[in-house]
C-alpha cells in the first residue's frame, strides 16, 4: 500500500529518550513552501498507484497551526489525484489537542491520531521533559472522540530505570481505560534504559498478556490493535511498499530497491539540498525481506526469497525451527510471540 510521509521537525522542546531529528523552533513558513515544493517535484514518484494515506510525524506536527498543515495535506491532495486519503494520520502530543485543534484535524482530512503519552505517572512525565500530564490525556482522548475521530493511537514507553513493574502495569490498566483502537508500546534505549534485560522482558511479556486478555492483537513488535485498526502506513512499511518522504531526514522507497533520504538538516533542506540515494543490492533486498517481514505477526513468506539464499540459511532456520524460536507454516515462518523480544537476534541468525 503505497503512501506519503510527511516530517515536521519541530518541537516545544526536547525529551530526554528521543533521537529523532527535531528542532525546538516555532518559524516554519518556509519551511511549509519547501514541503509543498517537494511533493510537487515528486508527482511521479507512485508508478500507476495512488497513494493511499498519508502521515504527518515528527518532531510534533500538532505544534503548527491548522492553516499550515492544511497546505500540505491539500498539495499532497491535489498533486497526486486523491480525493480522500483511505488513512490520514496525524502525530500529535496530549497538551496540543484541545475540541477546537481536534475539530480543524477533522475538518482537514485527519482520520487517525497517534499521540505521544509515554507514561501516565505525572512524575515521570517531568522526568522524560514531556510537556503534559497524565489529567491531559484523558482530556485528549475526549476532544478526539468529539470532533468525530475514530482511530485514536497511543504510545507508552517501558523498560527504562525507575519504571517498577507495578508502575508499568498501572500505565497498562490506564490506557486500556481510554479504550484506544491502537497501542505502540517501546523499549526505551541509551543512557536511559534499565541495565536488566530480563526486567526489560519481563515488562515486555506482561504487556503482551495484557493486552491480548483485552482484545488487542499483536500486529508487529511494538504494535497492538484492536480488529481491524492496524496502521495501515506503517505496515507498508514493513511490507516494503512504495512511500514517498518529505521533509528534512525523511526517507522514501520506491517499492523495489531504490533508497533515499533527505539531510536531516531544516536550513540545507530549505535551501534545496539535493536528498541522498542508494539501490539496494539483491542481498540487501533479501535482508530486508526478512528483517521487517519477521517484525509482523505474519510472518515472510519463504517464496519471497530466492532458493539459493534459502539454500544457505536453511541450516540457521531448520535449527531455530527446532528449538522454537520459528514457527513454519507451508511456505511461511514467523517468530512466535514469545520470542518477539529478541527478534532481532532471531533475524541475524538467518542472515548470510
Amino acid at each position: 500500500m503505497a503512501g506519503i510521509y510527511v516530517h515536521f521537525p519541530f518541537c516545544a522542546s526536547r525529551c530526554i529518550y528521543c533521537d529523532f531529528y527535531s528542532r525546538v523552533r516555532s518559524d516554519w513558513t518556509a519551511y511549509v513552501e519547501a514541503l509543498v515544493k517537494e511533493l510537487s517535484a515528486n508527482g511521479d514518484f507512485f508508478k500507476g498507484v495512488s497513494p493511499a494515506t498519508l502521515y504527518f510525524g515528527g518532531g510534533t506536527p500538532s505544534l503548527l497551526p491548522v492553516c499550515e498543515l492544511k497546505k500540505v495535506a491539500d498539495a499532497a491532495r491535489e498533486i497526486f489525484g486523491v480525493a480522500e486519503f483511505e488513512e490520514f494520520t496525524l502525530e500529535a502530543n496530549p497538551d496540543d489537542v484541545t475540541p477546537s485543534s481536534a475539530g480543524e484535524w477533522r475538518k482537514m482530512g485527519v482520520t487517525r491520531v497517534s499521540m505521544g503519552v509515554q507514561s501516565f505517572d505525572d512524575s515521570h512525565l517531568k522526568w522524560m521533559n514531556r510537556r503534559h500530564t497524565s489529567a491531559q490525556v484523558s482530556e485528549a482522548v475526549e476532544a478526539l472522540r468529539s470532533a468525530g475521530i475514530k482511530n485514536v493511537s497511543i504510545d507508552l514507553i517501558f523498560g527504562f530505570t525507575g519504571l517498577s513493574d507495578g508502575q508499568w502495569d498501572d500505565n497498562i490498566s490506564k490506557a486500556l481505560s481510554l479504550a484506544p483502537e491502537h497501542i505502540s508500546c517501546y523499549q526505551m534505549t541509551g543512557r536511559y534504559s534499565h541495565p536488566s534485560e530480563e526486567l526489560c522482558f519481563s515488562q515486555y511479556a506482561h504487556l503482551q498478556d495484557r493486552l491480548a486478555e483485552a482484545g488487542y492483537r499483536q500486529y508487529e513488535v511494538s504494535n497492538y490493535c484492536l480488529e481491524g485498526y492496524e496502521s495501515r502506513h506503517n505496515s507498508g512499511y514493513w511490507n516494503r511498499s512504495a512511500y514517498l518522504g518529505v521533509g528534512a531526514a525523511a526517507h522514501s522507497f520506491d517499492g523495489d530497491r531504490l533508497r533515499r533520504w533527505n539531510l536531516a538538516d531544516i536550513d540545507k533542506y530549505e535551501g534545496g539540498a539535493a536528498p541522498i540515494e542508494e539501490s539496494l543490492t539483491d542481498e540487501e533486498c533479501i535482508e530486508e525481506i526478512l528483517m521487517l517481514g519477521l517484525r509482523t505477526a505474519s510472518g515472510v513468506d519463504l517464496n519471497l526469497i530466492p532458493a539459493d539464499y534459502r539454500e544457505k540459511m536453511k541450516p540457521a532456520l531448520d535449527h531455530m525451527i527446532r528449538t522454537g524460536s520459528i514457527l513454519k507454516s507451508d511456505s511461511r515462518i514467523r517468530i512466535p510471540s514469545g520470542k518477539l523480544f529478541i527478534s532481532d537476534w532471531i533475524v541475524g541468525q538467518l542472515i548470510v
